[in-house]
């Protein structure tokens, strides 16, 4: 198994791996064409897990994003992901740090983005990549689980 690891770890660190995900995040973006955020990460040690946007100790980072769906009745919006490289807690922090939180988001959207969702609303939807052995071309996805949860609005999260 350490073998298969290593070999997959490699494609995730070189970027060979696309990714693609879905979040509700707080919030009401104009809608339009792929947007990125391009900000190094770096850890935020006093406060571990936690990640920061750091332009002096901060590893690259680059995200790009775009509207799937406005929520306008609760205030969010359905955005689809595609992170290129793969920072810990990088689409959370890159979307904390544009003002765009995720709901449900205890560690980087406080306590009023975190509760207007019972859970975290980010879901991996899809992982493409080459099997690392065989060469063959493979692809897993898995739509986002987001119809039925509800979402509050701003309003009912501070009653």
């Amino acid at each position: 198994a350490p073998g298969m690891h290593r070999a997959l770890s490699e494609p995730f660190a070189g970027q060979h791996i696309q990714k693609r995900y879905e979040a509700v995040v707080d919030g009401l973006p104009q809608a339009g064409d792929w947007r990125e955020i391009d900000a190094p990460i770096a850890a935020d040690w006093p406060r571990r897990p936690l990640r920061v946007v750091d332009p002096v100790h901060g590893k690259p980072s680059l995200t790009r994003w775009r509207v799937k769906a406005p929520l306008p009745a609760c205030a969010a919006t359905h955005l689809e992901l595609a992170p290129l490289g793969g920072r810990t807690h990088q689409l959370r922090a890159h979307l904390a740090h544009i003002g765009l939180p995720i709901l449900g988001d205890a560690l980087y959207g406080g306590e009023e983005v975190s509760s207007r969702s019972p859970r975290l609303l980010l879901h991996a939807t899809r992982l493409a990549l080459v099997h690392p052995f065989t060469g063959e071309q493979l692809c897993f996805e898995s739509p986002a689980p987001f119809a039925g949860i509800a979402i509050r609005s701003t309003t009912d999260s501070r009653s």
